[in-house]
């Protein structure tokens, strides 16, 4: 698999110096190899986008609808090869498979619906002063460079190139060099759709193509999604170039549960948070913290449930939760058990990588995590579950927001004057009440504090490829 660099509407072999072997994490094995792009290569890239803009920023809104319509449908039409990649090379389970392939065809047709909607390209603004008149266009911020991660691939490419297709910008996307194959389906869909050559180019890569994107001075904008250690030389190199950034970085999440809450159900909630894609989510709910009223009653059942998860390959076994997705991955949750036996962390589920071949660990459920803990204060990214206990809800809000992320959290009370008092006292970007996390297109994804810069989903994720400019003339 040589050619699987689309650059100005062409697939082409990679020309950089790294070999990018793509594993099967259930079998700890790679299926695939593929050459990474050369900074040439990136250059390439840029250079198409750069040349396609002028044409499709002002292609009508009509007409850019109707292309991400048909990014949606022919999305739907590789629905069952795209699942089974995810599986492979992910190690999903089914059902979350099928929910990230609905997730990305949803977002692709929700642009559309916005594009459509867009105002013309002028409006009157109007003027409290005499003798002057005024509009503002909303343009295309130009070109842009997304760069994607390994755990919600399709779904998180989706979340940044339906919006700023919609809103007129030409694109650059990277995905992770531990996924790269199920993106490529964006530059067959593009090929299939007869999208002008250069509107969208992807490049594989590890860290030399990715630094070589977010350094490129022919970017207008750079989208990141991943961890906060490469977000943080993502921010340096737009800062250097005075560029604008969206970044949607890691979280330490809080999931709160009062003692009115019914214990099978909040049973349900917490292991949702902690378990889905074997918890390697920004957005994971990893600090537990459970009223003392309901914690004898809901840590034992927590701790069956956990033990009941079905871990396997989910391409030959029915699972609840796969394995994780890399060996890096893999090797770093390890690290945090063996921290936690220095600890002296009571361990009451889990707590071990499991005797089988591939990249797979046990749910795991500590008690009585101390404040100081590494693991109650650093992302894990994986399904390891953090329990602290509380008396009021006053010491609930404060021990939630003492983190430095702010993404996400969950309340789970029967109180919901209380649930929504909690929910609006939080310091995150999103906040679920009785829920596991439904993610919705038309609602916003972002953080707080050490969490990111911007929003993606809803209007905002458009606005976030727009530009706004005021045009004022003088009437005398």
């Amino acid at each position: 698999m040589t050619t699987s660099h689309y650059i100005a509407g062409r697939w082409v072999e990679g020309q950089g110096s790294d070999c990018i072997s793509v594993n099967d994490p259930a079998l700890g094995l790679p299926f695939a190899e593929l050459m990474a792009a050369s900074v040439a290569q990136v250059d390439q890239a840029v250079a198409a986008a750069r040349a396609a803009l002028p044409a499709w920023k002002n292609v009508s809104a009509s007409e850019r609808a109707a292309v991400l319509r048909g990014f949606a449908e022919q999305l739907g039409e590789r629905r069952e090869a795209l699942i089974t990649l995810q599986m492979r090379n992910n190690g999903k389970p089914r059902h979350e498979a099928e929910i990230d392939l609905d997730d990305a065809i949803a977002t692709f047709a929700y642009y559309a619906g916005l594009a459509e909607q867009l105002p013309g390209k002028n409006r009157d603004v109007p003027l409290a002063a005499p003798g002057f008149s005024a509009r503002t266009r909303l343009e295309p911020v130009g070109v842009v460079g997304l760069i994607v991660p390994w755990n919600f691939p399709l779904v998180t490419s989706a979340w940044k190139l339906a919006p700023a297709l919609a809103a007129g910008c030409t694109v650059v996307l990277k995905p992770s060099e531990v996924t790269p194959l199920i993106e490529q389906a964006y530059g067959q869909i593009a090929d299939a759709l007869g999208l002008p050559a250069g509107v969208l180019n992807i490049v594989n890569g590890k860290a030399e193509t990715g630094a070589a994107l977010s350094n490129h001075s022919g970017l207008d904008k750079l989208s990141f999604t991943g961890s906060n250690s490469v977000g943080s030389q993502v921010m340096r190199s737009a800062s250097a170039q005075c560029r604008p950034v969206t970044l949607e970085l890691g979280g330490k999440s809080a999931i709160v549960v009062f003692d009115d809450c019914d214990p099978d159900q909040a049973v349900e909630w917490i292991v949702a948070g902690i378990s889905w894609n074997a918890g390697q989510m920004c957005s994971a709910t990893s600090r537990l913290l459970v009223q003392d009223g309901i914690a004898d009653v809901l840590l034992p059942r927590l701790q069956a449930a956990l033990d009941n998860l079905r871990v396997g390959n989910p391409l030959t076994e029915e699972v609840d939760m796969g394995p994780l997705t890399s060996q890096a991955q893999w090797l770093k949750v390890a690290s945090y058990f063996a921290t936690a036996r220095e600890e002296g962390l009571q361990c009451l589920a889990g707590g071990q990588v499991l005797e089988r071949e591939g990249w797979f660990v046990s749910p795991t459920l500590y008690a009585d995590v101390p404040k100081e803990s590494r693991l109650w204060t650093e992302e894990i990214f994986g399904p390891v579950l953090c329990a602290r206990r509380f008396a009021t809800e006053d010491e609930a809000v404060a021990e939630a927001n003492d983190s430095r992320f702010g993404l996400v959290a969950t309340v789970c009370s029967a109180d919901l004057a209380r649930a929504e008092r909690v929910a609006d006292a939080l310091e995150v970007g999103h906040v679920w009440i009785n829920s596991v996390q439904a993610v919705f297109v038309e609602t916003s994804w972002g953080g707080t504090k050490g969490s990111g810069i911007g929003r993606e989903l809803g209007p905002w994720g458009l606005s976030a490829y727009q530009s706004v400019k005021h045009v004022t003339r003088c009437l005398g």
